[in-house]
């Protein structure tokens, strides 16, 4: 017989046999934020702005470009972050500001708008809701005072201080207008009011309002269109009436032909061009399985559509015009960088120099000052520098059939150097989750797992977005039903396929992500051996009853989406906690506006009730996702703590 010290040398000699000896996770380098979150050149390429991340905050930095030097920088207080920037002339900027109360919660516009200079100087507050007054403490003093937000709608590029901003009224279901404003002053004029409410207008080439998007009863989309020198709103597109969503994404040289975003009743959205003149329709551009990701512009021009850029099985680009000169330069890119979703941030306005990003599944984005004469392309720098794409998981895309035959799509991240065979597995659920979707990017959560040795399934369910309005419908009410039995058809996939060992499977997510993995747990008791929630909603009817409270959309939106208030005990686990079965982990802040605290701290009492081994972390002040660098390692340290624990990976270092 085998001694004692025999049996423990043969045990060590069977690990290492099983499989490789996992380091310790380095969680920083995933929590890490981004050292520049957008770039933009300016008109002519003097300078480049960027926005930069911070805990609580985000700032912009202005920088020469040859010599960086930094000649600007602005930031707001904590919670306050710039959503967007742009140059209105080589001299002055605009930013428009949101706020955001956590990591996943994206930050909520408010409908400010500040102006600063190149060099740091005339900081003023243009429009917003802090420029309605000058009470106690206020400091900012402007020209117009207005409960209203604004949001930019053109910068005019033939005119050098003057901008077209959407104005929307504190309201629920306001009217919006649209007026010129002096980035130097703040003050306005008005050019048109939108004839439905939420309305977002578009310009000609000539920078004439010439069409309006917005919402009329039951949350029904409506398009209007007016001639060129102006005159009566003419309604285009009555969703109710046909059945297609559509919104202008600009016009041909000629403003006669609109080009048109239609989401149609079934199969992927379309790019359209529309006759404004006769009410023609022609699709243009229509990829076969996947939604337009993001659309592609003339260089120097925000109105002249080239094409569209889609985020399927692998990136890929489709032109208006396929010989023409904006695709020839982009397919180009697109080789130079092949394996990568390369996108123009920016360009200069005779768009000779343009920012071009270059990201992939294993690289978060690497940024080039690309030259349209000389055809060359400079590195600039990287969103994170600290990491290394040749070290990261490898991420290829899945699809599958679900249980009713609907077709699924998703993407599975394999660690890097492991065969995808009899592996621990983490199911990560996204959030939203009506319209939101996991594409083929970098995604430092999944990346940071399987570090951990765990390979991560992610699938998009019915509801999600990318795939059509009909696959996006048949989420109508199916929270906790039919999307649900997608993910657990995908887990199910995972095993039959070989790639994930039955007895090592943990389901995960934020917000919505957390709510599936506790009905997860609760439906399928058998199929996980733990799950983790993040941020999560855990009772329907609690979230129905307090959202439906903000607005007569958000009320429209919940009846359509989730259900009615008091029918929804089936399908919200605080109530299913007696099926639970595996371990849970909670995590969840105090100020979440989005999922409040009071959702985990329910789903927690009701599993010690029912005797569910269950760990929990809260952050009194933090939101709907961690901001705190230092909460944010702790989370994931605990996190990753579990899973080792159940699954037997890699813990943090």
């Amino acid at each position: 017989m085998l001694g004692n010290r025999a049996w423990l040398l043969l045990a060590a000699i069977l690990v290492l046999l099983s499989g490789p000896v996992l380091a310790g996770v380095d969680v920083k380098a995933y929590t890490q934020l981004d050292t520049f979150t957008s770039i933009k050149l300016s008109p002519t390429g003097e300078y480049l702005a960027a926005t930069v991340p911070r805990d609580d905050h985000s700032g912009l930095l202005v920088l020469r470009r040859g010599t960086n030097e930094v000649t600007a920088s602005f930031s707001l207080g904590k919670n306050t972050h710039i959503a967007d920037f742009h140059w209105v002339n080589d001299k002055r900027l605009v930013l428009a500001i949101a706020e955001a109360f956590g990591s996943d919660d994206e930050p909520t516009p408010t409908g400010e708008l500040f102006g600063v200079d190149a060099d740091g100087g005339n900081k003023l507050l243009l429009v917003g809701f802090r420029a309605t007054g000058s009470g106690p403490g206020s400091r900012i003093q402007t020209r117009t005072q207005e409960n209203a937000a604004a949001y930019l709608v053109d910068t005019l590029p033939a005119e050098e201080n003057n901008i077209l901003v959407a104005i929307w009224p504190f309201h629920d279901d306001p009217y919006t207008r649209l007026e010129t404003m002096d980035v130097r002053s703040g003050k306005r004029r008005l050019v048109a009011r939108s004839p439905v409410q939420r309305g977002d207008f578009t310009v000609d080439n000539d920078r004439k309002v010439r069409m309006v998007r917005g919402v009329g009863k039951d949350n029904a989309s409506m398009l209007y269109h007016r001639p060129a020198e102006g005159g009566d709103w003419v309604l285009v597109n009555n969703e109710l009436e046909t059945g297609r969503v559509e919104m202008p994404l600009g016009f041909a040289p000629d403003n006669r032909t609109a080009y048109l975003f239609s989401n149609l009743p079934d199969g992927p959205d379309a790019i359209v061009a529309y006759d404004t003149v006769t009410g023609e329709r022609k699709v243009l551009l229509r990829h076969e399985k996947v939604d337009p990701a993001r659309y592609i512009y003339r260089l120097g021009d925000e109105v002249q559509l080239a094409g569209a850029a889609y985020l399927g099985d692998k990136p890929e680009m489709r032109f208006i015009d396929e010989n023409g000169e904006e695709a020839r330069l982009h397919k180009m890119l697109q080789a130079a960088f092949a394996g990568h979703d390369v996108a123009v941030t920016s360009s200069t306005r005779d768009g000779r120099l343009a920012l071009v990003q270059a990201s992939s599944p294993t690289n978060p984005g690497d940024f080039y000052l690309f030259d349209t004469t000389t055809k060359k392309a400079n590195y600039l720098l990287s969103r994170r520098d600290w990491s290394d794409p040749e070290k990261m998981a490898t991420v290829r895309p899945v699809s599958l059939a679900a249980r009713d035959g609907l077709k699924l799509h998703g993407y599975l991240t394999i660690p890097h150097g492991a065969e995808a065979a009899k592996l621990p597995m983490v199911v990560k659920v996204h959030g939203g989750p009506i319209g939101v979707f996991d594409a083929l990017g970098f995604d430092e959560e999944s990346q940071m797992l399987a570090q951990a040795g765990y390979a991560v399934l992610q699938v998009n369910f019915r509801g999600s977005g990318n795939y059509g309005r009909d696959f996006q419908q048949a989420g109508a009410r199916e929270w906790g039903r039919a999307m649900q039995d997608d993910v657990t058809d995908a887990t199910r996939w995972a095993i039959g396929q070989g790639i994930a060992d039955p007895r090592r499977i943990c389901i995960y997510g934020g917000s919505y992500g957390a709510y599936s993995a506790m009905m997860g747990l609760a439906r399928e008791p058998g199929l996980y051996a733990c799950g983790a929630g993040y941020v999560g909603v855990y009772d329907l009817d609690m979230m129905v009853r307090d959202d439906s409270r903000d607005s007569n959309y958000m009320a429209t939106f919940n009846e359509q989406w989730v259900g009615k208030a008091g029918d929804l005990g089936q399908v919200s686990p605080n109530r299913l906690a007696a099926a639970i079965k595996a371990p849970v982990f909670l995590a969840a802040g105090g100020e979440d506006r989005i999922a409040p605290v009071e959702h985990t701290e329910m789903m927690e009492r009701a599993l010690k009730k029912a005797g569910v081994p269950v760990e929990s972390l809260y952050y009194r002040n933090e939101g709907h996702g961690f901001y705190v660098e230092a909460h944010r390692i702790e989370y994931y340290t605990k996190l990753l703590d579990f899973f080792a624990r159940h699954l037997g990976g890699a813990k943090a270092n």
